[in-house]
This record gives C-alpha cells, structure tokens and sequence, in this order.
C-alpha cells in the first residue's frame, strides 16, 4: 500500500514555478482541525490525495503533479497553493474549476473556504481567447475616447412588449446613452419575443444614431440554453445587432466558451448570481476570481460594483477588480496574487446598480474614465421621462471630466436638478 498523507503538501521552501496555476485561499477549519493541516487537504483533495492508503500510485507522475503549499498565513488564515500545469486540461475551464473547487468545499475539515484570488500562467492564458474588443475597441467603435460610457437597463426588468422596450431604448439614447441593454431576467418571455424584440429595438437603434450622430450599441440577452443561445447570437448579427450578453454565472462557463468561439461581436458579462458565490466574507468564490476567470475567456465588459448604490462591495474590493480587468499586469501584495495578462485584452468595468446621476462624481472619483456608469432606475425613474434621465447621466458626467460640481453644473441643466432633487 502507498500513503499519501495530506500533511505532505506543505513546502515552504518551494518556491513556484512561472507554469504553475496559483491560488489563494482563506480558510476556516471546523471544529478539532488544525489551520495547517486544512490547508494541506485542500491542496490533496483537489489533486492526487485521498483520505487512505490506496495501491494503485504511479509514484513518478505523483511526484511530478502534486501541488504545494507554499505560502501560509496562520494570523490571517490565508494560504497559497502552487498547482503543477499538469493537472488540468488546457482550455477546458469547467474541469480547472472542477479540479480546484469540486469536493473541498463539502468537507467536514472545512467551516468556511474562501477562493480569494488566482494567478494564471502564460500556456493557460494561451489555451482561452480572451475578449475579442476589449476596451479600446469599444471605444473605437462608439468613437468616445475621453470620458465613462453612459449606459443603461430597460426598466421595468420584465413586463414591457417588444415595442415598448425598444421605445425605452430609444428615449435613452436620444437623451445621451451610448449603451442600452436588457436586464438579467428578460430573455424571452411569452409577452416579449426574444426574436420580435431584437427586430424592434435594433431598428430605433439605428433611427436614434441617424438623429443624434452618435454611435449606439444594444446588449441583448442571449442567455439560454446552448443550443438556442447560439440561434438567439446569430440572430441579433443577422438583425444588425453590435453587441450580446450573458449572464455568464448562470450559463455557465462552458457555454460562454461556446459564446465566445461562434460571435464575431463583443460580448457583455451580467454577474448575476455572483452574490451565491461572493456574499459571505469567509467562504466561497470571490468575485475577483470570477472577473479574471471571465477574462480569460473572453468577456468585453463586466458588472464589478460600483461601491455607491443598492449593491454590496466595498471601494477597496471595486477598486482592485478594476485594476484586475483594465491593465496588462498587478503586481503581488500581502493581500493579493500578481498576475500578467500578456496577450489577453483588458476588459472595459461596468459600474452599476442603484446608480443615479448624483453618485456619478464619486464613481468617477473612484474608478476614473475607463468605466460604464450604468443606471436603470436612475435614468427611467427622472421626474421628466426617460429622455431628461439620460441627459440628466450625460450631465452629471460632462460636469465630472470638466471638474465642476454637479449642484453648480445642475444651475444651468434641468435634467439634472431635478435628478438631484429627487435622489440626492
């Protein structure tokens, strides 16, 4: 019989190659477990441990594929754990998480286990295709270089007929939104037609680029099951759709490779459902882990936060998903991994969720240009109509970049104070 202790994945003194999949973990162990000997589990139980002795070891590939923990942090409950390229199946990121997150999560040792970070190597980077735009060429296909992109959701959520919504995508555009897109829950629902809403709404996009001069975009939720998620892709490119999106938690990673693979448009990540696996400060999936994951895949823009407004997550956590999507490399603190990206496109980060033109200065503040500022009810929820809400985010961003107060901008802009008025 070969023993292969769970305490033997511990080595300190390792130091990780630049082809290991690194990952950080909080951990909380149950009752009667010491922190150290979890964090040994959970490198063993996510590769060649198990809980006895077996005798069909091939010891010179075990050897060869058995991860570390290299790095620990009793006072904080933190770890790090070096996992050899081998053990996974390039571009295949359904059995990577299966591999890293599939049984120890269910383990009597474990209270609370946290996967707060990760750092992807080159050849894994190289098996995915990363965002097709990303944001430069976002930006270059709506023609805005120097301030956030003004986006918003058609509200209600659910309820309104193909015309009704694409009117409201019109008003929003007319008013000054660059972007339009359907919420999490619409797809296609008996009183609204996924394939009659695209028709309708695509054509106003086009009516209101001709009247504003301005390039427009429109994400249609494409979610559904794979099959029909490819049907419903193509036919936004055969209605002269510019952009799709999914809720990329609740598809599935599997079917937004797929996604990725069969458009040629950019695609726009909804988290819905982040909150099931990022909630809970000592257990779970972080969402910086999902954002980069969904980068590597291929995901042009991506909700993150927008620290002000109806959602959970704080400035720092915002802050640094940010910093994640939007640059070519970060660098390693004593709270998170570095990570280069190499040839994979930066992700544009969309600020939303009880946004209103009077928080725009602090996100801007916080986040810089290189952002959606995306409200629903902020825009569709003004005194004066969809049309004076648009203007009045427009507003609120122009008074932004040109530094000048939103209550002084709003002396000389309706649409604005009367946002004020009611919101702030």
């Amino acid at each position: 019989m070969t023993k292969i202790h769970y305490a033997s994945f511990i080595n300190l003194k390792y130091k990780p190659s630049s082809t290991d999949l690194i990952c950080q973990f909080k951990i909380t162990p149950s009752k009667g477990y010491d922190f150290r000997e979890v964090c040994s589990i959970t490198a063993g139980e996510s590769s060649v441990g198990t809980w006895t002795d077996i005798s069909t070891v091939n010891k010179k590939t075990q050897q060869r594929i058995t991860p570390k923990v290299y790095y620990i942090d009793e006072k904080n409950k933190r770890c790090r754990i070096a996992y050899p390229l081998e053990l996974f199946e390039l571009g295949n990121l359904s059995e990577i998480l299966s591999s890293i997150g599939g049984n120890i999560y269910g383990m009597k040792c474990v209270e609370g286990l946290l996967w707060e970070d990760i750092k992807i190597p080159k050849k894994m980077l190289d098996s995915f295709k990363g965002p097709k735009f990303g944001i430069g060429g976002i930006r270059k296909y709506l023609g805005v270089y120097n301030r956030p992109l003004v986006g918003t959701i058609v509200k209600p959520k659910v309820g309104l007929n193909p015309k009704e919504h694409a009117l409201v995508a019109y008003h929003s555009w007319l008013g000054g939104c660059d972007i339009v897109k359907d919420d999490e829950n619409l797809t296609s629902q008996p009183f609204n037609n996924f394939y009659k809403r695209i028709e309708e709404t695509v054509k106003l996009m086009k009516k209101a680029e001709k009247e504003t001069g301005e390039k427009k975009v429109y994400l249609a939720n494409c979610t559904a099951p794979v099959d029909e998620m490819i049907k419903r892709i193509k036919w936004v490119e055969k209605c002269g759709g510019n952009y799709i999106m999914l809720d990329i938690l609740t598809l599935g990673w599997s079917a937004l490779q797929k996604a990725r693979e069969v458009t040629k448009l950019p695609i726009h990540a909804h988290r819905a459902g982040h909150a099931m696996y990022d909630r809970l400060p000592n257990h779970g999936m972080s969402m910086e882990v999902i954002a980069q994951l969904a980068r590597m895949v291929g995901v042009d823009t991506l909700h993150i936060g927008a620290a002000y407004g109806k959602m959970s997550g704080d400035k720092d956590e915002v802050l640094h998903i940010e910093d994640e999507m939007e640059h070519r490399a970060t660098k390693q603190t004593k709270e998170n991994l570095s990570q280069k990206w190499y040839s994979i496109k930066p992700v544009l980060a969309v600020a939303s969720g009880g946004v209103h033109p009077g928080v725009v200065d602090k996100i801007i503040n916080l986040m810089g240009k290189d952002v959606v500022i995306q409200a629903g009810g902020g825009i569709s929820g003004h005194t004066d109509g969809v049309i004076a809400g648009a203007k009045a985010m427009r507003q609120a961003v122009d008074a932004s970049m040109k530094k000048i107060s939103l209550k002084e901008y709003a002396k000389t802009h309706e649409e604005l104070k009367k946002a004020l008025d009611k919101w702030s």
